[in-house]
């Protein structure tokens, strides 16, 4: 057995952790419960060898805890998005799936990309994360009960669809108010969404999902922060075809909120208004310009937390 292992992968099921250690030689196979003294057993399992980067699934949540664990601990370990794994098996060709080849296939990932080491999260924006899922999850079972209200047709369901609206209701304001409770208690928060709330068309909800969901904001390129949220533009060429260009991936709980901030921002934001009609009137597509709206909208956010600067808008003089 080669003992110069420096690769893991992490296959995150309800109950277990099936884990993959790789090196040059074949693979180190073991399996962990998904709880406490698992985490601390792969811990020290992995501290026995040079690791250089431990590669888990996103799989509904039940990734973050162990995720957490090993990062709390100093390891490299990141998060991806289960497709590019996909994709990468049948690169290789390995059709067949078990929990055991799973993890062998983030293990062969993990030595084959690298993928980027991204901090976790604090443990306060990991509980802001939660309270937006959580917002989300409410917004659509309210919407969910108003349609069935609008074709009820007794008194009695009536009534039972409208005190499950009451309550969900009543949930929202609460989350509300913790999220809130949570941002301000946060100095750095509380600055950042001051200047966010400077733009015309961003509200608190947008603000939110900006602070939990996109700690990169203010901190990278934007092209990086494009490419992060899924606006940036991606060219697909081939040969003498040239296709449209497209978006693709990304953080769509960050991409949701700044739709509908920029919808509202072609409206009441001079700026984003005039480059939205600008580009209608070039003959763009509705959606296509709206696109380029979101894009322009998160580039001046960037910015604006980069520099410390509020939003201020110049008009044209003539």
């Amino acid at each position: 057995m080669n003992t110069t292992l420096e690769y893991v992968g992490v296959d995150v099921s309800k109950d277990c952790l099936d884990v993959a250690l790789l090196g040059e030689g074949e693979p180190l196979l073991v399996q962990r419960p998904n709880a406490l003294p698992g985490f601390d057993e792969l811990v020290l399992l992995c501290r026995k060898h040079s690791i250089k980067r431990i590669v888990l699934e996103a799989t509904g949540g039940y990734e973050k805890p162990v995720a957490r664990a090993l990062a709390a601990a100093g390891l490299p370990v990141v998060v991806v998005n289960p497709r590019q794994v996909r994709d990468f098996a049948r690169a290789l060709g390995r059709l067949a799936k078990t929990d055991r080849i799973d993890a062998v296939v983030l293990a062969m990932f993990a030595r084959a990309v690298r993928p980027e080491i991204r901090p976790f999260p604090a443990e306060k924006a990991a509980e802001l994360q939660e309270k937006l899922a959580r917002h989300r999850q409410l917004v659509q079972l309210h919407t969910a009960e108003e349609n069935r209200l609008a074709h009820a047709q007794t008194e009695a369901v009536r009534a039972s669809i409208q005190s499950v609206l009451t309550l969900v209701e009543k949930q929202l304001q609460e989350i509300d108010a913790d999220s809130d409770r949570l941002i301000r208690e946060s100095p750095v928060w509380r600055e950042q969404e001051t200047l966010l709330y400077t733009v015309p068309g961003v509200g608190p909800q947008t603000a939110r999902a900006l602070l939990a969901e996109l700690p990169e904001l203010g901190q990278c390129s934007r092209q990086q922060v494009a490419f992060l949220v899924g606006v940036a533009p991606l060219n697909r060429d081939s040969g003498t075809m040239r296709g449209a260009r497209t978006i693709w991936g990304g953080r769509a709980h960050v991409r949701q909120a700044l739709y509908m901030a920029t919808l509202v921002a072609t409206r009441c934001n001079p700026i984003l208004r005039e480059h939205y009609q600008h580009l209608l009137g070039l003959g763009k597509k509705k959606k296509v310009a709206l696109v380029a709206c979101m894009r322009k909208l998160l580039c001046t956010l960037n910015a604006m937390l980069r520099d410390h600067k509020p939003w201020k808008y110049q008009p044209k003089t003539t």
